[in-house]
C-alpha cells in the first residue's frame, strides 16, 4: 500500500522527518508537496492527498500548523475520513472506531518522541467493524445527502 503524504509550509519540517521514518520502515510512500513553498495554500495539498486516497483506497498523512486546516478539507472529499490525532491512542481508537484513511498531524504541536507510535498505530489497527459499521454508514449517508 502506497501512502500519500502532503504539507503546507507549516508542516514541510515535520513532513520531511515522517518520509525518513516510513522510508526506515520499509513503507511505500509519494509525497505530493516536495518543495517548500512559504506561499502555499494547505487546501491545496489536502484535496490532492483525499483525491488520491479515494481513488486509490489508500491511506494519507497530512501535516499543517496546527492539524485543523488540512482536516477540514480533506473531510470534504466524499468518502475521506481525516483524524487529527496528538497520541498513541487517538490514532488507535479513529483507525478501530472511525475506519479513519487519513491521519492529520500538527507540523507545530506533534511531538518528535510520539511521532513513530502515533504513526505505527495508525497504520497497522484494524477497523472494528460491529458497531462502528453501522456508524460508518450513517456517515456515508450523510455524505450522499450533502454531496449533491
Amino acid at each position: 500500500m502506497t501512502i500519500y503524504i502532503g504539507s503546507d509550509h507549516a508542516g514541510f519540517k515535520l513532513k520531511e522527518e515522517i518520509k525518513r521514518l516510513l522510508s526506515s520502515m520499509g513503507w511505500d510512500l509519494e509525497d505530493i508537496s516536495p518543495f517548500f513553498d512559504e506561499n502555499d495554500d494547505y487546501p491545496d495539498h489536502a484535496l490532492i492527498v483525499a483525491k488520491r486516497v479515494v481513488e486509490e483506497n489508500a491511506k494519507g498523512i497530512l501535516i499543517c500548523g496546527t492539524g485543523v486546516g488540512m482536516s477540514i478539507v480533506a473531510n470534504k472529499v466524499p468518502g475521506i475520513r481525516a483524524a487529527l490525532c496528538h497520541t498513541k491512542k487517538e490514532a488507535k481508537i479513529s483507525r478501530e472506531h472511525n475506519d479513519a484513511n487519513i491521519l492529520v498531524l500538527s507540523g507545530w504541536n506533534t511531538r518528535a518522541e510520539d511521532l513513530k507510535e502515533i504513526i505505527e498505530t495508525f497504520f497497522t489497527t484494524e477497523f472494528e467493524d460491529g458497531r462502528h459499521e453501522r456508524r460508518i454508514n450513517k456517515i456515508r449517508d450523510i455524505e450522499k445527502k450533502y454531496s449533491k
